[in-house]
Formats: structure tokens, sequence, C-alpha cells
């Protein structure tokens, strides 16, 4: 079986983020709101009869076996012991260390086409602990529509949101997540607040200040954007977004971006476009 067809790997915004804590084993609790973009990387996969996992394309600075579309495919095919194998391209748009979580994204696309490939029939709850532990932003994708996310970002409360135009600027920087997550200094006690406050308006990404010091090219292009419309660093960053009402005004300011940066306009969704692509393939 050969998938002709892409599967989106939608890009999603944290249209806010607080960092409010930090586990035992690491992690840090939070509390986010997610929405998608129709912009992403796009997947395709071809079905093997020879158990072999394979990746056809490149990833600069990812090897395949930290590839998370490969070891997401790996970890279902253990886990529900699938004797195919199968072949993977991924058309990558996404920029790494760019908060548009495109790694997660790619692995969570993984995860759903394959259990309709291989007919593995886990639902959405047991395909989201699987993601989950690869990386905490995966469930997310997965369940795809737009959460208030709480806990390590594995706790979701659905919400409707308005659906603008973004304009999303990447500066030319990669933030290493890592790195920022790490840090002595980094700030873990932001104010908690409620879906009601978020939705009047409240709540910052308290990552922004932490990155903008370290990061003078972030720096840049957030106090470019702001001149245009409220300007937000998405996760950890280095991308930011603003929002349009309409597209053409989200194209006339792209036109505008200074020489050497990076940057695309799309409209935000609160149903993310894998959902749209899984229920195609269901009724073809």
């Amino acid at each position: 079986m050969i998938s002709m067809v892409p599967w989106p790997a939608p890009a999603k915004l944290n249209l806010f983020l607080h960092i409010t804590g930090r586990r035992a084993d690491g992690y840090h609790l939070l509390q986010t709101v997610f929405q998608f973009l129709d912009y992403g990387d796009a997947l395709l996969f071809r079905i093997r009869k020879d158990g072999s996992i394979r990746r056809l394309s490149s990833l600069t600075g990812v090897g395949e076996n930290q590839d998370l579309a490969i070891r997401a495919a790996r970890l279902l095919q253990q886990q529900c012991r699938v004797t195919q194998g199968v072949e993977i391209r991924v058309d990558k748009r996404l920029p790494l260390g760019g908060g548009l979580g495109g790694g997660s994204s790619d692995a969570a696309t993984t995860l759903v086409a394959l259990n309709h490939l291989w007919n593995t029939g886990l639902d959405t709850e047991a395909l989201c602990a699987l993601g989950l532990t690869l990386g905490a932003d995966i469930p997310v994708f997965i369940q795809g529509h737009a959460v208030w996310a709480e806990g390590i970002g594995e706790r979701f409360t659905p919400v409707e949101l308005p659906e603008p135009w973004f304009l999303v600027v990447i500066p030319p920087v990669e933030v290493a997540t890592a790195e920022v997550f790490s840090a002595p200094d980094l700030i873990r006690d932001a104010q908690p607040i409620t879906i009601r406050a978020f939705l009047e308006g409240k709540g910052e990404n308290t990552l922004e200040e932490f990155v903008t010091k370290r990061y003078p090219p972030v720096r840049e292009a957030l106090a470019w954007l702001s001149q245009y419309s409220q300007a937000r660093m998405t996760g950890s960053g280095g991308c930011l977004f603003a929002s349009f009402g309409k597209r053409a005004e989200a194209e006339q300011v792209l036109s505008r971006l200074p020489e050497g940066w990076g940057g695309f306009v799309a409209r935000g969704r609160n149903r993310s476009p894998l959902l749209e692509r899984l229920r195609r393939e269901k009724f073809a």
C-alpha cells in the first residue's frame, strides 16, 4: 500500500505559555493554549512487507535514530507487534528550533497514519499515551483540537477560539529547546491563570524574556513584528507570530520582511488538518 496523498503535520502556536513549576523528574509544569495552523510539514508513507522501517528523506543535524517520525513508527510497530514495515518521507517546511512543533507534529502524524495503514486499531487515548513517551507536545497533535493544556502539556480542555490569519516570522537562528528549559536562571514560577482570564486577553509567554536576551535575532524580529500587530513568541522560540483579521493584511506585512528572515502566512485552525485527512482516508 502506498500513501499517494501526503499526510499533513501542521504547525502549532502557543497563544500564551506560563511555566509554573518543575517536577522532580525534570519535566516542567505549564499552562498554555495550543492552536493549529493550516501550514506545516507533509509526510508520505509506503508500506513494506519485510518489517523494515526506513527514512527516505534526510534532516540536517538529525540522525535517523533521533528522528521522531522514525522513532514513532518503531514504537507503534513494537507495541502492536506489527510485522509490516514502512518507508517514510518527510517534506520539511517547519524550521528546527522554531517553537512550531515540527518534530512533535511529524511524530503524531506518523502514529495516526500508521495506526490506520497498519490497521493496529488503537484509539486516540492509546495513541496519545504512546506519543507522550516520545515528547510532551505529541498528544496535542494526535487529539487534533485547539486546547487549553496543563500539567506537562498532556491535560487538555477543548477551547473554541477565533481563527485569524497569522503572520509567522522565522528569524535566522535555531533556539535549543533543551538548553532553554535546563537553564538554572529560567523563571519557573509564573502565576497560573484561568481559561476565562486568557479569553479576556491575559497571559504571556514567560519564556520570551529569557530567549530574547540570549538570542538577538529573536529580539530583533519581535520588535519588528510588534510594529504591525501585537507579537509574541511561540513555545521556546525562536519563531514569532501576530494575528490579523484579513489574509491580505498579513501578506502585506510579510512583503516587508527584512532580508535574511523567513516567514509565512497561515490560518489558525481549531481542528487539525490531520483529522480531516484521516476522515477522508477512512471514507475513501
